[in-house]
């Protein structure tokens, strides 16, 4: 049996003390998908909250965008 694991195994969260540090975790969530050729642009990804950070609503419930 396969065991899969997506969340790292050391305890080092990344302090989000700054708007710029969030705005920075953000896009790079939000640009995975398309960096990785999944879908061309960060809103056509079906589970992504980009559609809600554009004004649009997204798949995902109750997504409130950090302004």
């Amino acid at each position: 049996m396969r065991h899969y694991q997506f969340w790292r195994h050391d305890n080092k969260p990344i302090e989000l003390w700054t708007n710029k540090v969030i705005d920075e975790k953000i896009n790079y969530i939000h640009n995975n998908p398309v960096e990785e050729g999944m879908v061309a642009h960060p809103e056509d990804y079906l589970y992504s909250s980009a559609k809600d950070y554009r004004g649009e609503k997204g798949i995902l419930c109750e997504v409130i965008p950090i302004v």
